[in-house]
C-alpha cells in the first residue's frame, strides 16, 4: 500500500484524553484504542492519503522520538489487517467508466463493510461481475433476490420456475403486474429483469425440479445456487445434497408468517442444511409428547405473506449470495438466521459448529 489512508466511514473519534473509537458505530467494524500519550491519534491524523508509509513513520518518530519507525509500521499494518485503511493510490479499475458510475455506491458500501485488505476498492464488484448464480423459484422471495442481484451487477443470473402467474401472487411478487396473470413466470421475469441492467446476462427455463438430480445439474454449472422455492416439500434437502455433491455454495430464503429465515452454506466447511432439522428432531424427542391442533379448516389455510415479508426474505438471501461470492461482508456460513417481523428482533436458532452425527446427508458421505 503506497499512500495509506483511513477509510472515510471508519474515521476515528476521540473521547477524552485517551480513548479512540475507529470504525464508526457499526458492531463488527468498530474498534476501541487506548491512547494515553496521543501518539495513536497523531498516527491516524497522518494517515490521510497524502503520505507514504515511510513518510508517516518519519513524521511520527520526529514527534514521538521514543516510538521507533518499526513500531509505527507495525501499527499501520495492524490497521490495514483490521480493514480500516485503503490506498489513496489504488490501481486503475478494469471496470468501464459507465460501470464505475453505476456501481459507485455499491463500492462505497462494500469498502465500508470489507475488513479484508485489497489492492482496489473495485475488487468485490469485479468478483460479482464474474459470478454465475442459479435461482430456483421466482415467487415472492425469488423476485426480490433476482432484482437485487441484477441491480448489483452479478455476471449471470439463471432463473428456474415452472409456475404460471396467478392473481394471488400479485400482493408480493414484485416482477409481475395485472396484465401478466396467466403467463409463465419465466416468460415475464426474464425480459423484465434484463431491462434493469443490460450488462447482466439473464436467462431462464421453465423446468420442474423433481429431485436432487435436477438440482445437481444446475449446481454443477454455477458459482452459487439460491433456493427461493418451498415446493416440493423436500426441495431444500434436495438442494443441500446436490450442492454437497458438487461443492457449490448455496443460500435458501423463506418465511413462516412473520418469521423470515435465510441460510447460507459452503459444503465441506461445517454442518449442512440437513443437520439442523436432524438436531431439532433429536431435541424434540427429548421433550414431552406433543399433540398438534388440526381442525378441519387447516386444509383451507393459505400461505401468510405480503410484499414486506417476501421482500425481507429476498433481500437477506441476495445479501447472503453476494457475501458468498465476494466475501463482503464476511458472514458466518453453514448457519441459519431468523428474524421476527413482529418486533424486529433476531430469533435464536440451533447453531452447530460441526456436522450433526445423525444427519442423513452428512452420514452418507463419511
Amino acid at each position: 500500500m503506497r499512500r495509506p489512508r483511513i477509510k472515510y466511514p471508519h474515521r476515528p473519534v476521540r473521547y477524552g484524553p485517551s480513548l479512540i473509537r475507529i470504525g464508526g458505530l457499526v458492531p463488527g467494524i468498530r474498534r476501541d484504542l487506548i491512547d494515553p500519550d496521543g501518539w495513536a491519534w497523531e498516527l491516524l491524523n497522518l494517515l490521510d492519503g497524502s503520505r507514504t508509509t515511510d513518510e508517516v513513520a518519519e513524521e511520527l518518530t520526529r514527534l514521538f522520538p521514543h516510538r521507533s519507525q518499526r513500531l509505527v509500521r507495525a501499527a499501520i499494518e495492524d490497521l490495514m489487517i483490521a480493514g480500516h485503511v485503503e490506498d489513496a493510490d489504488e490501481p486503475a479499475s478494469r471496470l468501464a467508466p459507465a460501470a464505475r458510475r453505476r456501481y459507485g455506491r455499491s463500492r462505497a458500501l462494500s469498502q465500508w463493510m470489507d475488513l479484508t485488505p485489497r489492492r482496489t476498492g473495485w475488487e468485490t464488484q469485479v468478483l460479482l461481475g464474474g459470478a454465475k448464480v442459479a435461482l430456483v423459484g421466482i415467487g415472492g422471495a425469488g423476485c426480490v433476490v433476482a432484482l437485487n442481484l441484477v441491480l448489483s451487477g452479478v455476471g449471470r443470473l439463471h432463473c428456474v420456475d415452472r409456475d404460471v402467474i396467478e392473481r394471488s401472487n400479485l400482493n408480493r411478487q414484485i416482477l409481475y403486474a395485472d396484465a401478466d396473470v396467466g403467463t409463465l413466470k419465466i416468460d415475464v421475469a426474464v425480459p423484465r429483469l434484463r431491462t434493469y441492467n443490460s450488462s447482466v446476462e439473464v436467462t431462464g427455463e421453465c423446468r420442474d425440479v423433481d429431485g436432487p438430480e435436477a438440482l445437481r445439474d444446475l449446481a454443477a454449472g454455477f458459482d452459487v445456487v439460491v433456493l427461493a422455492a418451498d415446493r416440493p416439500r423436500d426441495i431444500r434437502s434436495w438442494t443441500n445434497r446436490a450442492c454437497l455433491d458438487t461443492g457449490t455454495p448455496w443460500v435458501h430464503a423463506g418465511y413462516h408468517g412473520p418469521l423470515v429465515t435465510v441460510g447460507l452454506y459452503r459444503p465441506s466447511a461445517g454442518p449442512c442444511s440437513d443437520c439442523l432439522p436432524a438436531a431439532r428432531q433429536a431435541r424434540q424427542e427429548e421433550l414431552p409428547e406433543r399433540t398438534e391442533w388440526i381442525p378441519g379448516i387447516a386444509s383451507a389455510y393459505e400461505q401468510a405473506a405480503n410484499a414486506t415479508s417476501a421482500g425481507f426474505a429476498g433481500n437477506f438471501a441476495a445479501h447472503a449470495a453476494i457475501s458468498l461470492i465476494t466475501g463482503v461482508p464476511a458472514l458466518q456460513t453453514n448457519r441459519e438466521f431468523a428474524f421476527n417481523l413482529v418486533d424486529l428482533t433476531s430469533v435464536p436458532v440451533i447453531a452447530l459448529d460441526t456436522p450433526y452425527p445423525r444427519c442423513p446427508s452428512c452420514r452418507s458421505r463419511r
